[in-house]
């Protein structure tokens, strides 16, 4: 969905033998290959606030050997235009869809020779998201990202040639935290996302992410695309890391996807759910002693109303700025007082007091006081690497292991509970 072509001619810059690649009159398919034209690949990384495309990479090692001296940010420039890969009503909003030129702030040689052009990019920073959100539909989806690359500087190969590409062909968006984890289907129809560890002797746990809100599907758009939820935040991305792989002893990862929103349903999406984990526990060795449930803002909701459907199935359950009064004035209590009593698996609570969007008060703090031995931790602000982003975004501590208790860290007191 975000792979595109793109193509801009050149003239040969420079004195000197020039090299001019250039593709046929017919535009390339999207992500393919043609002619002598030079693909480049899309390269993101998930932050904290969303993935963002960080650099291109130009598959310039089959030229020959590229002389890191003769680039510099001015060799290239770079293009963007980013649009919804959905119709988007009369009167509504789409956030973050953009046109515009991207900052070169460096270009070097990866290992292969291929010419790597770097990006501007960060926490806040415009047009380098992937994402858009939709405010009618409540739901992100996935840019269609056209990328435009032009060289204005030759470049030195094999000591002697300056060359000039004159065509670009767009690849794929690469991410490798996000390709890291494969497509699955659950009988059922619901689609999810999983990561398997290093194959090793003995069984392993495994972590269920339930996501948030805006990263289900928009069924009345034929939209499901199975991978927002690892795009928009680092909630599953974080169990996945080296780091919670250590401390887990390696861990299968799993990330289903809503058809809507959890909330609209939980009754009915616990049983898809709970499918999707018995498929993955029958088809790979899971420690069934070992399974943990976590899930930020609806996902949140949907991992406290898992473990009380299924009160002996999870070792450990982090609802993360969960719902439990209903969002809507005067509407049905979406976890009761006298289920929150009920819960006997292991809970640790996450939230911002400054949650605009989630009250912790009504839902966080009031879960907490209910829930028999539960821990808690509520932050004033959610802060990460100097930037602040919104109150509701508490999960980024969660997938940064961030909350502690008692010197105990978060994935360290969910890898020592057992069901």
């Amino acid at each position: 969905m975000a792979t595109s072509v793109s193509r801009r001619s050149v003239l040969a810059a420079g004195a000197g033998a020039a090299v001019g690649l250039t593709l046929p009159g017919a535009a390339a398919q999207a992500g393919g290959h043609s002619g002598a034209g030079v693909g480049f690949t899309v390269n993101a990384e998930t932050l904290d606030g969303g993935e963002q495309v960080t650099s291109l990479t130009l598959a310039t090692g089959r030229l020959g050997r590229v002389d890191p001296a003769s680039l510099t940010t001015g060799t290239f420039s770079v293009h963007v235009k980013a649009t919804s890969p959905v119709p988007v009503a009369p009167g509504d909003q789409i956030f973050s869809e953009y046109d515009l030129d991207r900052v070169v702030t460096g270009v070097r040689l990866d290992r292969r020779g291929n010419v790597v052009v770097e990006l501007e990019h960060g926490e806040g920073k415009a047009g380098a998201s992937t994402l858009g959100y939709i405010a009618g539909r409540g739901r992100n989806v996935r840019l269609v990202l056209a990328y435009t690359l032009v060289q204005n500087l030759a470049f030195v190969v094999d000591g002697r040639r300056r060359v000039t590409i004159q065509d670009f062909v767009q690849g794929r968006v690469v991410n490798p935290e996000v390709d890291a984890f494969g497509y699955r289907v659950s009988g059922s129809g619901m689609k999810y996302r999983l990561y398997s560890p290093p194959e090793r002797s003995g069984r392993r746990p495994l972590v269920v992410w339930l996501h948030g809100g805006g990263e289900g599907a928009s069924l009345p758009d034929n939209y499901y695309d199975n991978e927002t939820t690892l795009r928009a935040n680092r909630g599953a991305l974080g169990f996945a890391t080296p780091q919670a792989q250590r401390i887990f002893s390696g861990a299968y990862v799993v990330a289903p996807q809503s058809t809507s929103f959890w909330l609209e349903d939980g009754d009915r999406f616990a049983p898809r759910i709970m499918e999707i984990i018995r498929e993955v526990v029958r088809r790979n060795p899971v420690d069934r002693d070992r399974i943990y449930v976590a899930g930020c803002s609806n996902g949140g909701y949907m991992s406290l109303k898992m473990t009380t459907v299924y009160p002996e199935l999870f070792a450990a359950s982090v609802p993360i700025c969960g719902v439990v009064e209903s969002l809507q004035p005067g509407g049905p209590t979406m976890i009761t007082d006298a289920e929150l009593r009920a819960i006997s698996t292991p809970t640790w609570l996450i939230a911002s007091r400054d949650d605009d969007t989630v009250a912790p008060g009504p839902n966080t703090v009031h879960a907490h006081d209910l829930i028999p031995g539960s821990l808690v931790s509520l932050y004033d602000h959610v802060v990460w690497n100097g930037y602040q982003f919104p109150g509701h975004w508490s999960w980024i501590y969660a997938a940064r292991n961030d909350p502690s208790s008692h010197g105990t860290h978060l994935w360290q007191w969910m890898a020592r509970q057992r069901a």
